[in-house]
């Protein structure tokens, strides 16, 4: 057997693939999901966090500022592993599942309330003062006349730190999330082959690369527009 036939033969190989496919599958289902909900949080929380901060109260702000300096400068491997062994012995036990998504969301939640909160900062004072002389609540001129300003604003550089921490999922895979890394990992150990590392890679492929086309097309947009 030439070189190249191992080669192949060890990544892949069509036999093993079709058996371990099924596994990379429900892996993918597991990532899809995570990222998902991971975004979902992490936006809402740093857009809340933002809303918050802007109403300009020392105590909470400060707060607020140690909470993203903190989670910023955490590798978001170490939250996942803080969460999921750490906790139990305080009894706050938590799935795989859900320690990676907390961690995540976090660690997104922080660096998009910096984003959101520089975009706040970014609209002209100006702005503000005028919608309050005109009878505006200060509540009613941040989500009237500020918020979408500065959600505009906030588009591009959120869409590669959105990507960026998504990608964070395979981190799952140290406490024994079942998503894509998982699955290729265990699989390529059974079949003592590294064909499912291989599925395992073009799964990722497969997932993220619409989502970068995406955040580009959306960066290119907004960029225009601003």
């Amino acid at each position: 057997m030439t070189n190249l036939e191992r080669f192949i033969d060890a990544f892949f190989n069509a036999g093993v693939a079709l058996e371990y496919l099924p596994k990379i599958g429900e892996g993918f289902v597991v990532t899809l999901q995570l990222g998902a909900v991971v975004i979902a949080a992490g936006l809402s929380a740093g857009l809340l966090l933002a809303v918050v901060r802007a109403f300009q109260v020392r105590a909470v702000n400060l707060l607020i500022v140690v909470f993203a300096d903190v989670m910023r400068a955490l590798p978001p491997l170490v939250v996942i592993i803080l969460l999921f062994f750490a906790f139990p012995y305080i009894d706050l036990a938590m799935s795989a599942f859900v320690a990676t998504w907390l961690a995540l969301s976090l660690v997104l939640a922080a660096f998009s309330e910096e984003v959101f909160w520089a975009g706040i900062q970014t609209v002209a004072k100006g702005q503000s003062e005028a919608a309050r002389s005109t009878g505006m609540t200060r509540f009613q001129t941040l989500r009237l006349v500020v918020l979408p300003q500065a959600l505009r604003i906030t588009v591009a550089p959120l869409t590669n730190r959105v990507i960026a921490i998504t990608k964070g999922t395979a981190l799952g895979s140290v406490v024994a999330l079942s998503e894509i890394l998982n699955q290729a990992s265990s699989s390529s150990s059974l079949a003592a082959n590294a064909t499912p590392l291989t599925l395992g890679a073009l799964a990722y492929l497969a997932l993220f690369v619409p989502v970068v086309a995406l955040g580009r097309w959306i960066e290119t947009r907004f960029a225009w527009r601003h």
